[in-house]
């Protein structure tokens, strides 16, 4: 079932508003999918999914291959037969203050700030499709 990811059902919100770890899918440059488990920060009303992690990671090579307009990515989570995916335009994002805001927002989601970590960066998903069975 499709969701606007701006303005998403209740249900669909609410479902990631819960603990779950999820996947990033990125391409790698042989067009291969590349799938890792992250946390998932979602804000509907910015339009964009939120992942930190670090700069040195393949996740992160494979967005900034694709140059400047960013990569098309898929984020997912799944509950038993509930799931959701948020798709959209990622960008690899250094600023300080983007990256220390998604770090209180997964502190938020998962119940634990992460240790500091010089390299972290954030991968900022501008969401153009939402979809899943929650």
């Amino acid at each position: 079932m499709a969701n606007d990811p701006r303005n998403p059902g209740a249900s669909f919100l609410s479902f990631w508003r819960e603990y779950h770890l999820c996947t990033l899918t990125t391409s790698r440059q042989d067009g291969t999918p590349h799938v890792v488990a992250v946390g998932v920060t979602y804000d509907p009303e910015g339009g964009v999914a939120r992942v930190i992690t670090n700069k040195n990671s393949r996740k992160v090579a494979n967005i900034l291959a694709a140059g400047p307009d960013g990569a098309a990515v898929a984020v997912c989570q799944v509950d038993k037969g509930r799931w959701a995916t948020l798709e959209g335009r990622a960008r690899v994002r250094t600023e300080p203050e983007l990256v220390a805001d998604a770090v209180e927002r997964y502190a938020q989601r998962y119940g634990r700030t992460p240790a500091p970590n010089p390299d972290r960066v954030l991968i900022e998903i501008a969401l153009t499709r939402a979809m899943g069975s929650a």
